[in-house]
């Protein structure tokens, strides 16, 4: 087991968790750019664009600095040889309100009973039966909103130096825990210890395991699903300060395994135009409770009081 200490300076390593890089290359687009990084990262935006009848709405959105929201989607692809498909294992609605300087996450559990086409499944498996665009209803019809931004779907294989490439990330610890012996660690080359309320300077296999850990957490995927917000934070706090990111090698790999629908117009209006609303970052979570279905197996049913919840959030924020 490796322990890690407090706050200490960052080392390069590979990232592969799910979440972890889907956030930083979508706003740090036209901070500071000089002529030249702008043009490498733009040839990169075109590679992994995928226009949607979402697309040029959103541009009007973002050009009259309207509130906004995203869905960002991490498969389980990529690694470990696995080529497949994939399910979106995590599933984040980003709300962005310029006015209000506030930006809120909200989790959907992966595990969310939802009907598709007249057929019941887990919210993850909706890309894996249709696309990004079927996952984007699904969230849409489940609690009655509008995505307006558009989509960003990255898998576990191009989630590489996102984390090292800001510098590493600050990130304080909400629980104690260990990684060892938890499954979800099987094919990590360390195991790391975190204690609560310490604070830990992490490298991108840190924010690995930490993100990743669900076994050994007393709130099982809902804590995974807050700690992957933890470092989602960090990183929108640090990706106004990533001259790193501009590398070839790094443009390449994300320009192979990410696919959005949000143009690079949306994407410089975003960079310009919302950065204050990246300094209020508020958490949320639909929450549900455990049932097992058949056909299913383990699944998270969410109450019409829940759903009601979570949708008077998002668009109070989307109104304001």
């Amino acid at each position: 087991m490796k322990r890690r200490s407090q706050i200490r300076p960052k080392k390069h390593h590979r990232v592969r968790n799910t979440i972890l890089t889907i956030i930083g290359l979508l706003f740090v687009v036209g901070i500071g750019l000089g002529a030249y990084a702008y043009t490498k990262v733009n040839n990169t935006i075109t590679k992994m664009q995928k226009t949607s009848t979402t697309t040029k709405s959103a541009d009007k959105i973002t050009n009259s600095k309207k509130p906004v929201s995203y869905l960002l989607l991490g498969t389980d692809t990529g690694e470990l040889g696995r080529s497949y498909k994939g399910r979106t294992d995590t599933m984040i609605v980003m709300t962005i309100n310029p006015k209000t300087k506030t930006t809120t996450m909200t989790s959907i559990p992966r595990d969310t009973l939802v009907t598709v086409s007249g057929q019941q499944m887990k919210i993850n498996a909706a890309y894996a039966y249709g696309s990004a665009a079927s996952a984007t209803q699904a969230v849409e019809d489940l609690l009655d909103i509008d995505i307006n931004g558009g989509y960003i779907l990255i898998n576990m294989g191009g989630l590489v130096k996102m984390v090292d490439a800001v510098g590493g990330v600050d990130v304080t610890s909400p629980l104690t825990f260990t990684t060892e012996g938890d499954d979800t660690q099987a094919d990590s080359k360390n195991q790391y210890s975190f204690v609560s309320g310490k604070t830990y300077h992490m490298d991108g296999e840190e924010a690995l395991a930490f993100a990743r850990m669900r076994h050994e957490d007393p709130n099982g995927d809902y804590g995974r699903q807050m700690r992957q917000q933890l470092v989602i934070k960090a990183i929108l706090k640090n990706s106004a300060q990533v001259g790193t990111v501009f590398n070839d090698s790094f443009l390449t790999t994300v320009s192979n395994n990410v696919q959005t629908d949000v143009s690079t117009k949306s994407m410089k209006n975003l960079a310009l135009s919302y950065r204050d609303a990246f300094g209020t970052v508020k958490q949320d979570q639909l929450k549900g409770t455990t049932q097992s279905i058949s056909g299913l197996g383990s699944t998270e049913v969410m109450s019409q009081t829940e759903i009601d919840r979570v949708h008077k959030a998002i668009t109070t924020q989307m109104a304001q």
